[in-house]
C-alpha cells in the first residue's frame, strides 16, 4: 500500500485553522452558521498506541507509519452556542483499490457520543478527498474534507438518519458545508 499522498494530506493538515460552516437542520427548516478555531498537531507514537488500546483494536505493525492527528477545537454558532473539543485519531488503511485507500477510522472520542469509537474511511488520491462515515446511535454521519491546496480545504458533512439493518441511507437530518483555511 502506497501512504504517500495520504501522508501529505494529513502533513498540509497540521496547523491552525479558520472555518466557517453552514448546517442546514432539515426536519426543523433550520440554518446555522458557526465559526471555528481548529488546531490539528501531529500524533505521537504513545496517543497511537492509546487510540489502539481505547478502542480494543489489534496491535497494529507499523503504527508509527499509520497517518493520524491529534485536534484541538472551540465553536462558536451565530446563536451564541459554544462547543471545545480535544480528540486524537488514527486512520488504519486495510486496501488500496487504484487510487483509493480504505480501511478503519479510530477516535478516542467522537463528535456526536462522549466515547471511542471505530469509524471507516476511504481516501482518494485522485482529488485528495478523504470520506469518514461514523454510525452513531441515531445518525449516521458522512463527513468529506476535500484538500484544495495545502491551506484550504472543504468541508461536507451530511447526517442521516440511522436507517433499520439492511435499509438504505436516505433521510438526511442534517446537511453541513464549509470553507476551512489555514492562518498558520
Amino acid at each position: 500500500m502506497d501512504l504517500a499522498d495520504i501522508t501529505y494530506f494529513f502533513d498540509c493538515c497540521i496547523g491552525q485553522w479558520s472555518i466557517e460552516r453552514t448546517y442546514h437542520y432539515i426536519a426543523q427548516q433550520e440554518i446555522e452558521r458557526s465559526h471555528t478555531d481548529f488546531r490539528v498537531d501531529a500524533i505521537t507514537p504513545e496517543l497511537r498506541r492509546k487510540v489502539l488500546a481505547d478502542n480494543g483494536y489489534d496491535p497494529i505493525e507499523n503504527i508509527d507509519q499509520m497517518p493520524g492527528f491529534q485536534l484541538a477545537f472551540h465553536t462558536v454558532s451565530d446563536k451564541g452556542e459554544e462547543v471545545s473539543q480535544e480528540l486524537r485519531a488514527l486512520f488504519v488503511p486495510k486496501q488500496q483499490t487504484g487510487t483509493v485507500l480504505a480501511g478503519d477510522y479510530l477516535r478516542d472520542r467522537a463528535y456526536e457520543e462522549d466515547r471511542p469509537i471505530i469509524s471507516t474511511f476511504t481516501y482518494d488520491q485522485s482529488n485528495r478527498e478523504l470520506l469518514m462515515t461514523t454510525p452513531y446511535t441515531r445518525v449516521v454521519s458522512v463527513d468529506s474534507i476535500l484538500l484544495v491546496n495545502p491551506n484550504t480545504r472543504i468541508r461536507r458533512i451530511l447526517n442521516y438518519h440511522r436507517p433499520a439493518e439492511g435499509e438504505a441511507m436516505d433521510t438526511l437530518a442534517l446537511v453541513g458545508f464549509g470553507v476551512e483555511q489555514k492562518v498558520e
